[in-house]
């Protein structure tokens, strides 16, 4: 299949411009008139200069072409200024309306998409690439225009003059441009890497000052620094270097291309003594070849911009062309979808017990985490509250069903299976190393015999894969190809697939490298204010649950010793295991680990 051509960058902008194509056509003919009055003078001193060899003593001829040489200098100011006054007035218009769709659009995008790209880079498309267009608007059609005019019209009526004087006025600059199109091979590729530098050097300084709460809170001061030190110091480094290569280019350029008279006057003082050239029109041609350079050179200022038109328009369309959230048209309904747990004691024997008199509520809608150390019970209060253990005794609730209870289990299995969701520790032993990605999301649906929203299993799988922020690639592999952030990410897309109204997460993280940690619970923070469902999130990192969740419940041998707001439990504990954990948890700043010594004393 043959591929569709790509559009280029200047008529994906002209595109993104049409309601103002009526300004940008108005600005392009003032620039055009602009050009006219700006050649008037040129032609004024080339009168002025053959009346002189002729021998004009009428004194008001040449106050009269002077002063035509005047009007022509200020027609070309008015209409230039008119020209950028409204080429300005389109671009900021568009540029507002690019803006406009671009933060309309990540109100549609994915959220784990949104949380798998650098949180600096939508701050740099919507900032900074938009605003990198603005020149090309509003400076580049009309100035371009009138700059390449101005040398056509001038090359022309040389060639009226003398073709021979118009050639030679040519040569230094054919060759002028030969080197600098030769030194500006490599220019889009090393503008696409300053882009590149500069951008994660942008996304380094935004997450660095942006998520140091996440620092604070997993100890990461030094590595993060570090990230951010390093792409400050490589973007130094590579504009330096870029510069250098640069300047050689740019020396010669500047160097040949002002040169023009080193063929003209030479070669047409030969022509006039040899009679086949007159004075009055070498002259003249020497006049008009000086006006050659000037607009040239301007026209190559735009090299820059033409470069870095092509990476911002590409940017900005990824973003206005991103896959978007199929957004319900209802709001979530939180009633009736919290579960409680009513004095539930478990063993696993039948004598010794793991879970006793445990009660627990969990309210609609809140994040809600148990804490404890391995053993404590933590991970089987999260099987009896998803069935997959039956306690010995005390009832648990959702939504008023009796989920203990068989009959009412199996009256409305479907829905609680459904609603109902489990992401577990171990991804590797969770996900099925048989099945590849895409199955393992269509799994569920094909169980419950539950048509996707998206049409079919393949687009809704890839679907629930880019909201978890993984692309499309990873739909064929299993998961022995995947990192442990990526098979955590698939099983909590799996999860979410069904829409569950209450998901509960049994130490997701805790296998997976700090750096990861932080990635995940983001992404568990964000699925949950986008869906509104209810949280069980099963840790033993007091940190993360702070960071994280609403509520905390903390259980030591078998038992809830304490529960309520996270704030409360931090700043005020009761139970003194809860007293003793959270003195435990490490305090890399001096002044918050006073504070705790302090309420301490006070106690």
């Amino acid at each position: 299949m043959k591929e569709e051509k790509k559009a280029s960058p200047i008529s994906v902008l002209l595109g993104w411009g049409k309601p103002y194509h009526g300004k940008f056509i108005g600005s392009v003919v003032l620039a055009v008139l602009g050009v006219a009055c700006q050649m008037v003078p040129y032609f004024c001193v080339a009168h002025i200069v053959t009346m002189m060899l002729d021998g004009e003593q009428d004194f008001s001829r040449y106050v009269t072409a002077c002063m035509v040489a005047l009007c022509g200098y200020l027609g070309k100011v008015l209409f230039s200024s008119l020209s950028t006054t409204i080429s300005h007035t389109a671009a900021y218009y568009t540029l507002r309306d690019i803006r406009e769709r671009l933060t309309g659009k990540l109100a549609r995008v994915p959220m784990g998409t949104i949380l798998d790209t650098p949180s600096g880079q939508y701050k740099t498309t919507i900032v900074d690439r938009v605003e990198g267009m603005e020149s090309t608007f509003a400076h580049l059609i009309p100035e371009m225009t009138a700059n390449i005019l101005v040398p056509v019209v001038i090359v022309v009526y040389l060639f009226i003059m003398d073709w021979r004087m118009a050639l030679l006025s040519l040569v230094t600059l054919v060759v002028g441009l030969a080197v600098m199109s030769v030194g500006m091979m490599s220019y889009p590729k090393k503008w696409e890497g300053a882009v590149k530098a500069g951008k994660d050097m942008a996304n380094a300084i935004v997450e660095y000052i942006g998520g140091i709460e996440v620092v604070k809170a997993f100890s990461q001061s030094a590595g993060s620094y570090k990230k951010y030190s390093d792409a400050v110091n490589y973007n130094a480094n590579y504009y330096v270097e870029w510069m250098r290569e640069n300047q050689k280019t740019m020396s010669a350029y500047n160097a040949i291309l002002p040169s023009v008279l080193i063929c003209v006057l030479p070669c047409g003082f030969a022509f006039w003594l040899s009679d086949s050239l007159e004075l009055s029109a070498f002259l003249s041609i020497v006049i008009f070849s000086l006006g050659l350079v000037g607009p040239i050179m301007s026209v190559f200022t735009f090299t820059d911009d033409l470069a870095v038109l092509g990476t911002n328009v590409e940017e900005i369309s990824q973003l206005l062309n991103a896959e978007e959230l199929d957004h319900k048209d209802t709001p979530v309904n939180l009633a009736d979808t919290s579960i409680g747990l009513d004095h539930v004691s478990f063993s696993y024997d039948g004598e010794t017990e793991v879970l006793h008199d445990v009660s627990l509520s969990i309210q609609p809608g809140t994040m809600t985490a148990l804490v404890g150390p391995s053993g404590s019970g933590k991970s089987t209060v999260a099987n009896c509250v998803m069935n997959l253990c039956k306690p010995d005794s005390g009832e648990i609730l959702y939504k008023e069903i009796d989920t203990c209870c068989s009959k009412e289990f199996r009256k409305n299995k479907k829905m609680l299976q459904c609603e109902r969701q489990i992401i577990f520790q171990d991804s590797t032993s969770s996900l099925n190393p048989r099945m590849k990605v895409k199955d393992i999301l269509s799994e569920p649906f094909r169980i419950q015999h539950i048509t996707p929203k998206r049409g079919t299993l393949s687009a809704e799988a890839a679907f629930q894969l880019t909201y978890v922020g993984l692309d499309n690639s990873y739909l064929e592999k299993y998961p022995s190809e995947l990192s442990g952030g990526q098979r955590q990410r698939v099983a909590i897309a799996r999860a979410v697939a069904m829409e569950p109204e209450l998901l509960v997460a049994d130490e997701p993280i805790a296998s997976l490298d700090v750096s990861i940690q932080a990635q995940i619970v983001n992404l568990f923070r964000h699925l949950q204010k986008e869906h509104g469902f209810s949280f069980l999130f099963i840790a033993h990192d007091l940190s993360m649950v702070r960071f994280l969740c609403d509520r905390v419940g903390v259980m030591h041998d078998g038992k809830l010793v304490e529960v309520g707001n996270v704030e409360d439990i931090f700043r005020h504990p009761k139970h003194p295991y809860t007293k003793a954990l959270i003195e435990s948890i490490p305090i890399p700043d001096p002044r918050m680990e006073r504070q705790r010594a302090g309420e301490k004393e006070n106690e």
